[in-house]
């Protein structure tokens, strides 16, 4: 009967224990509401009791709704050894997770488990918690922690986006709370489009040390357009993204967190909202030295662009890159700068230290266009490189080199040397060689209003701000140029004129340029003082084109701007044919030259000289003396021929001469002059183009002139 009664509990003992994980899981499953906060669902639940393994299979957390899945795996697997629970000692041999499934939401700043976050943070399980742990120090030990075939899901409602991780694995050989070695972790997954995570983690759970390895194996970019559209004006985004991350701190302190390694972005590429390719990196390799957050420090070791490409767009209020980003421009900056508060000094040294201990760009590509003339203009910019070493934020003296294919013909190779702390001091070296000038043809019509059909520029450069102040040298060698005027254009530059004059015997324009500036007037702009330099000296070499003659022939520039003779002169002298002599041979040197002599004088003026001249004729036909040299002896004469001693001599004059007569004579020695200046140049060289006019007689420049041929210069029509 004893027995029987033994064989019986322990029967019932055997029974119960045997559905006691069945009973477990029904009541998990009933009461999970008021346990966990979700509904759950568990497929089966076992336990051996002589290993003391629990066993769960197919378990599911649902969303709040109760209809879609939040959690779910496919096996749990915990292997205990409850009998260390006496020594106060948590001891799990084995924890292994197979298919575990978690989809997480987000929906303006709501997460779909915010709900259990305030279930578990509530002050009842706060103070429940507390209480379990005060005076007793959790003693644990987990040994052969796997997780496999894990999926994490990430639906980003603001963005209309899913993120996968697919394939997750991860293994901790052991953690435990009295470890002196650190603890390892190999996580790998699988990305849903390719590539995959892996990560080696070290961990000492006591002192907190840790250091770990982050290999990401071709990210795909494009899943985080969704991220930035709605802060850049873009249609996609593209590329691969890999790196082997080193890792260095303390979870106590992870602010110190030091990062090193390397990083690769591959077939990069950004295109705008209308499709259009502006961004494209073929590769960026980049190796990371240190990157120390917590005292501002990034240094990295090589950072490298091959086959970089950009497009520029430029217009008269802002440009493509401004637009695609929304960047504002300079005054709407400045008018907001009033209304963002200045941080307050926390006492922290926040001084930012960046190095790059070598820079390259190879085979870059920039496609610049713009609509500033209201024509569109299109320039290409290719086999751009760019290096430089040891570019700090604390360098005196930074150098940069840089060469570039301009429009596929010519080249341009510059040496920048700069203090990245005071921009107001720096060296610029520039070369530019075989440069089209018809290139930019858009521009010299509308700014000069000349075509430019020919010429190959080259250009050297070297310059130098020092404090602000500007001081560039400048050598300009322009070859075979030709331009058309077109009269039209913002300033009207004499372009072609003054070109015509700079060109030496070869055809080539030799100029030095020096330009000045002071960069501290904020009203001044490099570019405007490069353009104001350039300006001045197209008009006052126009203005100035006999100087430019003159040394031709060397003579004194100030005596070819007017040949002078006397009102009664109808011929030129021996002075004044060497001087036409001389613009002969200006003429035979300067091919293509056209000199105008026009013929000014005061009328009135002259009239009076031919008027003395006749009289003059008189009294030495009648006296024998001159009257230039017997003044007094003329006036006596005069006022005897009138009859009036008391009658001034220019009146006597008016009266004694035929005023018909005396315009004759001022007509015929005028056109005789011109006809003997024009009939000995062409004695002299009969294909000359030299011209020689008789002013309009209402010219105001005729008023009070001399006798003078005036010269001009100019270019024979072609």
């Amino acid at each position: 009967m004893k027995k029987n009664i033994i064989f019986s509990i322990l029967t019932i003992l055997l029974a119960f224990l045997f559905f006691l994980p069945t009973i477990i899981k029904n009541y998990a499953i009933k009461n999970s509401k008021e346990l966990l906060g979700r509904q759950i669902g568990i497929g089966s639940l076992k336990y051996n009791y002589f290993t003391s393994t629990v066993q769960v299979y197919d378990f599911n957390m649902f969303e709040q709704n109760e209809k879609e899945n939040f959690v779910t795996l496919d096996t749990l697997l915990i292997n205990l050894q409850p009998l260390k629970l006496i020594d106060n000692q948590t001891v799990v041999q084995q924890f292994y997770i197979n298919g575990l499934s978690i989809n997480t939401k987000l929906k303006d700043s709501v997460f779909n488990f915010d709900d259990l976050i305030k279930l578990f943070n509530s002050p009842e399980e706060t103070k429940k918690q507390k209480k379990n742990t005060e005076g007793n120090l959790l003693q644990y030990k987990i040994s052969n922690i796997k997780l496999k075939n894990a999926n994490f899901y990430f639906d980003n409602k603001n963005v209309e986006n899913t993120t996968s991780i697919e394939k997750f694995s991860c293994e901790i050989p052991f953690i435990g709370w009295d470890q002196e070695q650190k603890s390892n972790a190999d996580i790998k997954f699988n990305f849903e489009d390719g590539g995959y995570f892996h990560s080696k983690l070290n961990i000492n759970p006591i002192s907190g040390d840790f250091d770990a390895n982050i290999i990401l194996k071709n990210l795909l970019l494009n899943p985080f357009h969704n991220y930035i559209k709605d802060y850049a004006e873009i249609n996609s985004i593209n590329g691969r993204l890999t790196s082997d991350i080193n890792l260095n701190g303390n979870t106590k302190e992870i602010e110190k967190l030091l990062i090193s390694g390397k990083v690769d972005v591959y077939d990069f590429k950004m295109t705008d909202n209308k499709n259009k390719e502006f961004l494209k990196i073929k590769h960026v390799s980049s190796s990371l030295s240190k990157i120390d957050y917590n005292n501002s420090a990034f240094i990295i070791d090589t950072l490298k662009f091959n086959e970089p490409y950009l497009f520029f767009k430029m217009d008269s209020i802002t440009n493509n890159l401004f637009q695609i980003f929304k960047i504002n421009t300079r005054k709407e900056v400045e008018s907001n700068e009033v209304l963002i508060p200045k941080e307050k000094n926390t006492g922290t040294n926040t001084t930012l230290y960046y190095a790059i201990n070598k820079l390259i760009t190879t085979n870059g590509i920039l496609d610049y266009s713009d609509n500033l003339t209201g024509n569109e203009f299109d320039y290409h910019l290719s086999e751009i490189k760019f290096e430089s070493n040891d570019i700090k934020s604390d360098a005196e003296d930074i150098n940069v080199f840089s060469d570039m294919l301009l429009n596929e013909r010519g080249t341009l190779k510059a040496k920048l040397g700069f203090n990245p702390n005071d921009y107001k001091n720096l060296d610029l070296d520039l070369t530019i060689e075989k440069f089209l000038l018809s290139d930019i043809n858009i521009y010299s019509k509308y700014y000069m209003g000349h075509n430019i059909l020919n010429g190959d520029f080259y250009y050297y450069s070297k310059s130098k701000i020092t404090n602000g102040a500007v001081k560039s040298e400048n050598k300009l060698l322009v070859k075979n140029v030709s331009v058309s005027n077109e009269k039209v254009g913002l300033y009207k530059l004499p372009l072609k004129f003054a070109l015509f004059l700079l060109k030496d015997k070869n055809g080539d324009v030799n100029l030095d340029i020096p330009v000045r500036g002071d960069l501290n007037d904020p009203k001044v702009r490099i570019g405007k003082i490069i353009w104001n330099t350039f300006k001045n000296l197209i008009i006052k070499t126009a203005a100035s084109s006999v100087n430019i003659l003159a040394n031709l022939v060397g003579v004194n520039p100030k005596e070819f701007e007017e040949i002078k003779f006397k009102y009664t002169e109808d011929a030129p002298n021996q002075k004044q044919s060497n001087k036409l002599d001389k613009l002969l041979e200006m003429e035979t040197k300067k091919e293509g030259l056209k000199i105008k002599l026009t013929h000014f004088t005061d009328l009135k003026i002259q009239r009076d000289s031919f008027a003395f001249m006749e009289l003059g004729k008189q009294f030495f036909f009648e006296t024998s003396k001159d009257y230039l040299n017997e003044n007094d002896a003329f006036e006596k004469y005069l006022r005897h021929k009138t009859g009036n001693d008391t009658i001034s001599i220019k009146d006597a004059v008016t009266k004694l001469t035929n005023i018909k007569i005396i315009d004759s004579l001022v007509d015929s020695s005028n056109t005789l002059l011109v006809e003997n200046v024009l009939a000995y140049l062409k004695t002299k060289k009969d294909s000359t183009n030299i011209s020689v006019l008789k002013s309009e007689k209402q010219n105001p420049k005729n008023t009070g002139s001399e006798s003078v041929l005036k010269i001009t210069y100019e270019m024979l029509e072609e």
